[in-house]
């Protein structure tokens, strides 16, 4: 059944960007490492780690009119019951996934989704994410930076004008005080240096002549 799944999510997901099967991979081993430190009950947590983000395509066709992870959740409960899971696993599988995104929706609240969130999040902070984001910013035809007199805070998400600076100062320059685990935490804070030294250095480099 876990091979099903795994097929699955490999046909949906095998070239998808920023949200592609690497990213799920590494989110899987985050996962993994986690529940070493934390003891979560493993078939959960590596069946929501595999499906989390299968139905990221659709949000990005539908412009983020839908979320995937409350859309998805739906439907990973449908395939699930197709493969015979028991019910308590469904039902702990589905609140993984509806609540792994930045706790917009609803917060995680058992230990396996916990640690799926915090995964999910450790891949978006730190080198790994700064390549993901320039990745993500030319899926959406963003800008490379913005220009130094803009209120980037009020700039519009998933827009041309659209920066990877403005996603740090907006969101994920708070991850690290968002997370769960004490296993991510301590994962969190070089990750975290990793960001804000990174565009210390891109804001002077971008800027520079505007001092000249």
């Amino acid at each position: 059944m876990f091979e099903k799944i795994k097929e699955k999510v490999k046909s949906i997901l095998w070239k998808n960007g920023s949200h592609d099967l690497d990213h799920v991979d590494r989110v899987y081993d985050m996962c993994i490492h986690i529940w070493k430190l934390e003891w979560a009950d493993l078939e959960i947590l590596k069946i929501s780690a595999l499906l989390h983000d299968i139905w990221r395509p659709k949000q990005h066709e539908t412009k983020w009119k839908i979320c995937h992870a409350q859309h998805w959740a739906k439907l990973a409960k449908k395939i699930l019951e197709e493969l015979w899971y028991k019910q308590a696993t469904i039902n702990n599988v589905v609140h993984c996934i509806s609540t792994h995104r930045f706790r917009k929706w609803k917060s995680p609240e058992t230990l396996e989704a916990k640690i799926l969130f915090d995964a999910d999040k450790l891949d978006s902070i730190g080198a790994v994410w700064i390549w993901r984001a320039f990745m993500y910013a030319n899926e959406v035809w963003a800008k490379l930076h913005n220009d130094q007199n803009t209120n980037i805070k009020e700039s519009a998400e998933h827009w041309p004008d659209d920066t990877a600076y403005r996603e740090y100062l907006v969101k994920l320059s708070k991850v690290k005080n968002k997370l769960f685990t004490k296993s991510a935490k301590k994962i969190a804070e070089k990750r975290d240096k990793i960001m804000l030294d990174f565009f210390n250095n891109l804001n002077e480099e971008v800027w520079w002549t505007k001092d000249l």
